[in-house]
């Protein structure tokens, strides 16, 4: 493990920390072989070859190939790998000059912009990235090309997109990879869809079909309304956007979810901490800017409508801005101090609460829910588990809600309280009456949101975002 004098001892920490976080959901470890993923035989979830259930929770770091150095990487990486962060999603030819800007070695990805062309020392920096997030038990969401450089006048064709795909697929086919094409873009043309299909067939070709792929289209909107009949997409990604505060995720979860054949879907770039609310409107409010709650409300709301996972996304950290750079979207914080966003940790307690139960066996069930609000800011979405052992109920606004508890399948019911801040959990009661209950979350209004989690209490499952 390569670190800069000054990290070694935390690299240790963090690789240590990293093999723990990840047993149960069979995370690669350094040394270790490359563990392969693939879709649950439910078709709604993702999973190592082994059967071990695989938690994707990313970070949108689309500017990390071309943007840090060597030393920078580390840093970041290891942050992430320390706040429970499994996928790193981030960009070969990146969008801010990554055909042109030099990454700072002072490399470009291609030879006179030439996509049968590559770089062989800007790809060896990529590989140094690459092996680095392997050692640290994280899986890169490897986006070829942002869309900017497929659509209208860029520089793939059907052709060279094949050959570009096949050379990537080659060069990686031994490491943790999930494949992710479009980059913010949709085909709008025959020939930029054929783009994008050549260039997936190149990557398998390449890879020999080893590792997953799916599409990240342009927001709003869903990889299913291009891709969903496609061979080569295992599953969709949708992107909710950064529009509007409470706008509901789930509803791209559902959309999905009708659909056939049955695939995966999650949020590959909800509403993003410290970015301005609906910063493409005309008269954005530069000042007004999504925190911490906007990007738990995001998560638990498409989780619980049936998500395979979630990605969250920093203003500051997408372009890895920092002072003397030009800033997009108005970044205002360097890329470093970022990291320690709040909404970055509480992350990590997403993962630990659905890790602490067999999250593969949820469903979205909305129809336990007897009362409580449907509409808005402060709609309440549940998900039960396919075998009646646990169930879990988002209250956004911590307003007042009411369960069918007996779809909890047993004569003893334990009910938690779980803060989504803390990610501590609050025993309630233990129970045998199995009928209607209502329920009113420890605190209420924007930013007070709780969890209820009942159990099976006789299934031995920890308290809530405790995983054994």
């Amino acid at each position: 493990m390569r670190c800069v004098a000054t990290m070694n001892l935390r690299c240790l920490v963090i690789a240590a920390f990293a093999a723990c976080v990840l047993t149960r959901s069979g995370g690669v470890h350094a040394g270790s072989v490359p563990a392969r993923l693939r879709v649950t035989e439910s078709r709604r979830y993702l999973e190592h070859d082994d059967g071990t259930p695989f938690f994707y929770l990313g970070d949108t770091a689309w500017q990390l190939f071309h943007r840090l150095n060597r030393e920078e990487a580390d840093r970041y990486l290891a942050d992430r790998a320390e706040k429970g962060f499994t996928v790193i999603q981030a960009v070969v030819l990146a969008e801010l000059g990554g055909l042109d800007d030099p990454n700072p070695y002072g490399h470009t990805p291609l030879v006179e912009r030439d996509p049968t062309r590559p770089n062989e020392a800007y790809f060896q920096h990529i590989d140094y990235i690459v092996d680095r997030t392997e050692s640290l038990g994280l899986v890169v969401g490897m986006l070829p090309t942002w869309g900017s450089h497929w659509k209208g006048r860029g520089i793939f064709t059907p052709e060279n997109a094949r050959a570009f795909g096949r050379f990537l697929g080659e060069r990686y086919r031994g490491k943790p990879i999930i494949w992710i094409l479009g980059g913010d873009h949709n085909p709008d043309t025959a020939g930029e869809r054929a783009i994008i299909e050549t260039m997936a067939h190149g990557i398998k070709e390449g890879d020999g079909g080893r590792h997953l792929m799916t599409f990240h289209p342009r927001g709003p909107g869903l990889s299913s309304d291009y891709f969903h009949q496609a061979d080569w997409l295992d599953f969709n990604m949708f992107q909710s956007s950064h529009a509007a505060r409470d706008h509901d995720t789930g509803l791209f979860v559902e959309h999905d979810y009708r659909l056939t054949p049955v695939k995966p879907t999650l949020d590959g770039e909800p509403r993003y901490e410290a970015i301005p609310v609906g910063f493409y409107n005309t008269g954005a409010d530069r000042d007004l800017r999504f925190d911490d709650y906007d990007v738990r409300q995001a998560a638990y709301w498409s989780l619980l409508a049936g998500a395979c996972g979630h990605t969250y996304g920093n203003n500051n950290v997408w372009q890895m801005w920092q002072p003397g750079r030009k800033p997009v979207i108005w970044a205002s914080t360097p890329w470093y101090e970022a990291l320690d966003h709040p909404g970055a940790t509480q992350m990590a307690y997403v993962r630990r609460l659905f890790e602490s139960r067999p999250f593969e066996k949820l469903v979205p069930d909305q129809s336990i829910l007897l009362d409580g609000p449907i509409h808005g800011g402060a709609k309440v979405r549940a998900a039960r588990a396919s075998d009646g052992s646990f169930v879990f109920v988002y209250s956004p606004r911590g307003e007042p809600f009411t369960v069918r508890v007996n779809v909890i399948r047993t004569h003893r019911i334990r009910q938690s309280w779980f803060d989504p801040r803390t990610g501590a959990a609050r025993p309630l009661h233990t129970t045998d009456t199995p009928g209607f209950q209502s329920f009113v979350p420890p605190t209420s209004g924007r930013g007070h949101d709780w969890i209820l989690v009942l159990d099976d209490a006789t299934a031995g499952f920890p308290l809530p975002g405790q995983v054994k």
